[in-house]
């Protein structure tokens, strides 16, 4: 019987952190969890299979902040808005042990207001918007690095041109 050797963790085509997408007919693929600012500024980002769940990243995620954040207070507490995704006792019980206040939209409600129109619309197009910023790269629109550590690595790099980018314009407005 001949067999391949494959190290611990390395998918059977050659790249690790990859798992079958159940909306791509069962192809490997990856899963990038980011967390924005309000302006759509990466904070962090960390990535696994497609086939993991989002709740099981977001504890990974809100880890891998690379900024500071201001301590929370009565007086100005951290706010996390997140989808539908994260509405089930896991998603609750991280936002809680991270000290953050959750805005968790519930599965099958939409806030409406007395004429039954929509009043707020959902934030999640902030968070889109940063990801397709970094389906730009080309590097990172098809996943060409095999390697996990090195396809991070190219997402944080590209999230740091997003923000280089950001604070060229600001300068450039600023003058």
């Amino acid at each position: 019987m001949a067999s391949r050797r494959r190290r611990h963790g390395k998918a059977r085509h050659g790249g690790d952190d990859v798992g079958p997408n159940p909306t791509d007919r069962g192809k490997k693929g990856v899963k990038r969890s980011i967390l924005v600012e309000a302006d759509g500024g990466p904070l962090s980002v960390v990535i696994d299979g497609a086939n993991r769940h989002d709740t099981k990243l977001l504890a990974a995620t809100l880890e891998a902040i690379v900024v500071e954040c201001p301590e929370p207070s009565e007086d100005a507490p951290q706010h996390l808005c997140l989808d539908k995704a994260y509405d089930n006792p896991t998603g609750h019980e991280t936002v809680e042990r991270f000290g953050y206040v959750g805005h968790i939209r519930a599965i099958g409600e939409e806030k409406l207001d007395e004429q039954r129109e929509k009043t707020y619309p959902a934030r999640r197009w902030v968070v889109e918007r940063t990801l397709s910023w970094l389906s730009k790269c080309r590097g990172l629109l098809v996943r060409y690095e095999k390697q996990a550590e090195n396809f991070l690595a190219m997402l944080q790099l590209a999230c740091g041109l997003l923000w280089y980018r950001r604070l060229y314009r600001l300068e450039r407005v600023l003058r």
